[in-house]
């Protein structure tokens, strides 16, 4: 079905069907993801920085009045395995831009596809790794299938709006959150610990690296930079008192199964990106256990925190051993991060 909408003064065919699964660092932020524009226009601006690319257009209202669309894409890493390089676009360019349209009705928008001479590539790709090796350690590279995650309308705030199950103090946070303001950790760079990073594997890979020497695992996001140790030297959790953005983390093997007991994480607005907080009271129990043909791991988290949770959260989900991957700095930028923010 196609119908007509007006935005900023141009009259823009608009095609309403489920749209193509999208999402990335602050999701579908005010965005209308069940509709989509299509224009022609000039490239002002590419902008290869993370958490997201940008692409700038040009065009032109009914009235001839110039209007620029500020247009995002998933970060490097996925917009990367959609086919695009730093060099795809110039200044200059004409392109016919497909976009799913900021709800407010400015021009911003998250790129379904652009047309540039006829090549024709879309905004972000989630695509199933492949398995291409084995491993006998769950030290490695690893990520998951994005087709469940995606399965969820909104990705990663469809799943977990539809796994939290809120206390009232939960759904009262939830209500009052503004996602599209400073008061969104995103727009200020600030990631979101376990069990999100987790989940996030779909989109951005983990490494996991063994040290016998110290006694620890580390566990690393290529999403956000996050790094967290995990003690493995039967040390218990310090004083509840003190407390960490990505929560202090102890180790112990159940057989061939490595447990991660996670606790004094630090007060967080929205972990799971829905706009529900996270307090003292939040706990996470992670067991990963590499399976039997070691292309592998399961992952089976514990999610509870009284506070907004009224019952816990549990999950499983499997990871591939992607050696392929690359797990490079983030390097999140503070102006691509803001860039959804109304002005």
């Amino acid at each position: 079905m196609f119908i007509m909408k007006n935005i900023r003064g141009i009259t823009i065919v608009i095609a309403c069907a489920i749209a193509s699964p999208v999402s990335g660092h602050h999701s579908e932020a005010g965005i209308d993801m069940n509709s989509v524009v299509t224009f022609e226009g000039t490239v002002t601006e590419f902008s290869w920085r993370n958490p997201h690319v940008y692409l700038v257009t040009e065009t032109t209202s009914e009235h001839g009045d110039p209007v620029e669309w500020v247009l995002q894409m998933g970060s490097i890493v996925t917009a990367g395995r959609a086919g695009w390089t730093r060099d795809s676009l110039s200044v200059g360019d004409r392109i016919t831009v497909r976009t799913h349209p900021a709800q407010d009705g400015r021009p911003y928008g998250i790129v379904e596809s652009v047309d540039k001479g006829g090549e024709v590539v879309s905004g972000a790709a989630y695509i199933a790794p492949q398995i291409t090796a084995s491993t006998s350690t769950l030290e490695g590279r690893w990520m998951a299938d994005p087709t469940d995650l995606f399965s969820y309308p909104g990705g990663l705030d469809g799943f977990f709006r539809a796994h939290l199950d809120l206390t009232e103090k939960g759904k009262v946070a939830e209500a009052m959150y503004d996602e599209l303001s400073d008061e969104n950790p995103d727009s200020r760079c600030i990631g979101r610990p376990t069990p999100a990073q987790i989940i996030s594997s779909s989109l951005f890979p983990i490494e996991i690296q063994l040290d016998e020497t110290t006694q620890t695992i580390l566990i690393r996001s290529a999403g956000s930079d996050e790094e967290r140790t995990v003690y493995m030297d039967a040390r218990g959790h310090p004083d509840s008192g003190e407390r960490f953005f990505g929560g202090h983390s102890t180790g112990s093997w159940d057989g061939e199964v490595l447990v991660v007991d996670t606790r004094n994480f630090s007060d967080h607005r929205s972990p799971y990106q829905t706009g529900v907080p996270s307090g003292a009271q939040k706990h996470v129990i992670e067991r990963y256990q590499l399976t039997e043909d070691g292309t592998r791991i399961v992952v089976d988290f514990m999610l509870e925190d009284s506070e907004f949770l009224a019952t816990p959260m549990t999950h499983s989900r499997e990871l591939i051993f992607t050696p392929q991957m690359e797990v490079s700095r983030f390097n999140c930028d503070l102006e691509a991060a803001r860039r959804f923010i109304p002005e």
